[in-house]
């Protein structure tokens, strides 16, 4: 998800840039994926946004509290000697068996954690949204030479290669774009980190050997510290006794020389 501040767009302006960024995608999508179709700019409400996050990180419905519902007891009015009544099944706001996300529970929760999440620094003034429907590095590559392009990484495409991108109501637009960060698997970036998570080579694929390379050098490291630890202490255990065997024998020879010389007096 990217986080952009637009500033008065016009209709067709938005029509623009959604047009170029749609072709775009849909010329990295392959025969086994479609990404593209799933990919949404759209503007947001920042309030309601930023109340709907804190209660997706932080309001977890088990965990509240465990009473039974609110009931009361309600006598007909023509014949008050049904004092046991019937239950009254008129819904509560206030009902602890509402623990939906738009509930009162949900609302109470979450109301002392209003500056607590990451984008909420990221959600002011008029905010727009790009979404994606999983994580994609040639996508948000993609989706970055587009809306935010910067050379040589990030380049926009050329008047050749794509006309209609230097058609100047898709310029107009773009220009009222900027790029405040993303979130990607929960975690927030900014500008450069959003950039960074774009030019990984290669996308996942590439991702998974970058990963699969650097555990392989790990345990390689390891692997010859544990070596080089044991190689040291083996030579310092070997010179230790070979020390003692030449002290061991040095005292012997010793012994056999005054031995020999207190017989040779004698």
């Amino acid at each position: 998800m990217l986080v952009f501040q637009h500033n008065n767009l016009k209709a067709t302006e938005w029509m623009a840039v959604r047009r170029e960024l749609a072709a775009a995608l849909q010329k990295v999508d392959d025969s086994d994926s479609f990404i593209a179709e799933g990919v949404k700019l759209q503007i947001i409400q920042s309030s309601i946004f930023s109340a709907a996050l804190r209660v997706v990180a932080y309001w977890n419905p088990t965990r509240s509290q465990d009473r039974p519902p609110e009931t009361s007891k309600a006598s007909d009015p023509a014949t008050q000697s049904s004092v046991a009544g019937i239950e009254n099944t008129t819904p509560s706001p206030s009902d602890p068996s509402f623990t939906h996300s738009l509930s009162r529970a949900a609302y109470k929760a979450v109301a002392a954690k209003r500056n607590f999440h990451p984008l909420t620094p990221l959600l002011a003034g008029p905010v727009a949204l790009l979404t994606f429907p999983t994580v994609s590095p040639l996508h948000l590559k993609t989706a970055l030479s587009i809306l935010s392009p910067r050379a040589p990484d990030f380049a926009a495409p050329t008047r050749r290669a794509n006309p209609g991108y230097h058609d100047p109501t898709t310029q107009a637009g773009l220009q009222k774009l900027l790029l405040l960060g993303a979130r990607v698997e929960g975690k927030v970036f900014d500008m450069e980190g959003t950039r960074w998570v774009g030019g990984i080579d290669g996308g996942m694929e590439g991702l998974r050997g970058q990963l699969v390379g650097m555990l392989q050098g790990f345990g390689a490291s390891l692997t010859g510290a544990l070596e080089g630890a044991s190689k040291s202490l083996y030579f310092t255990v070997e010179g230790r006794r070979m020390m003692l065997e030449e002290e061991d024998t040095g005292g012997r020879s010793t012994g056999e020389e005054a031995n020999a010389s207190r017989v040779s007096k004698g």
